[in-house]
């Protein structure tokens, strides 16, 4: 009766079509018009490929240049319905979306997190196996500027909830944005390597030496933070780093 009553003063609703639902969480309605990437897909940055007929293999530019990460997956396109999660989330100030975004990130269809001979399996539907448990995840930072703007760090919020679910230690400390960026959403291809070169740091380098890293962040573009981010913990001493981002840009 408590719950009926609290229901009709706060109706649960999806924060994103307005739908009466159970738990306030996305609808089913949202959550089928997500398009996962599933395989195939690239073995080391994930990318998906056109192509549905081939095996996952690694993509042109992994080919060419070896990147500072194991391997990267992503849950989702970044288009549509998570698009516009993330830019509520992100630039609108609700943070409140973090919840239900964790929850895409954790139990989406085919990317159940679970382990499996010591290691970490995000997507049963590509096969994909992180190489052995990660120490610990750590969430690409913010600027301290940007973060005074925003308010919150995004990607914080997505690696506690993910820490939480995955019963993993949380390092947000050591890894920072040392200098202020632009917004790499204003540029593209080289432009966004050289916005980033240089601008973190690790501040106890003992915090990453030997450990599997999971690095968390919302949106895979070009990759130029992620492995300007792994280049700086690998340079620490990290044995090992992996990407898991919320969305990604294809077909650029």
């Amino acid at each position: 009766m408590l719950k009926a009553f609290l229901n009709l003063l706060l109706p649960q609703i999806c924060p994103l079509c307005s739908e009466d639902t159970e738990d306030g969480q996305f609808c089913q309605k949202c959550l089928s018009d997500i398009r996962l990437i599933t395989s195939p897909i690239c073995l080391c940055c994930g990318v998906p490929f056109i192509s549905q007929e081939c095996e996952d293999h690694l993509c042109g530019r992994c080919i060419k240049k070896e990147m500072p990460f194991s391997i990267a997956r992503s849950i989702g396109v970044y288009e549509g319905v998570l698009l516009d999660a993330i830019h509520k989330f992100k630039y609108n100030g609700k943070n409140s979306l973090a919840k239900s975004l964790v929850k895409i990130m954790a139990s989406a269809p085919g990317m159940r997190y679970h382990k499996i001979d010591g290691g970490i399996v995000f997507g049963k539907t590509s096969g994909v196996v992180f190489n052995n448990s990660p120490d610990l995840i750590v969430p690409v930072p913010l600027h301290k500027t940007r973060l005074k703007e925003r308010g919150f760090n995004q990607s914080l919020l997505l690696a506690r909830g993910l820490a939480r679910i995955y019963n993993l230690p949380m390092d947000y400390l050591n890894l920072k944005r040392i200098r202020a960026t632009d917004h790499q959403v204003n540029l593209k291809g080289k432009d966004r390597l050289v916005n980033v070169k240089g601008a973190f740091a690790v501040e106890d380098r003992d915090a990453f030496k030997d450990k599997k890293v999971l690095l968390i962040d919302d949106v895979y573009t070009t990759g130029a933070t992620i492995s300007e981010c792994s280049k700086v913990l690998k340079k620490a001493g990290a044995k090992d780093v992996n990407i898991l981002t919320l969305a990604r840009v294809v077909n650029l």
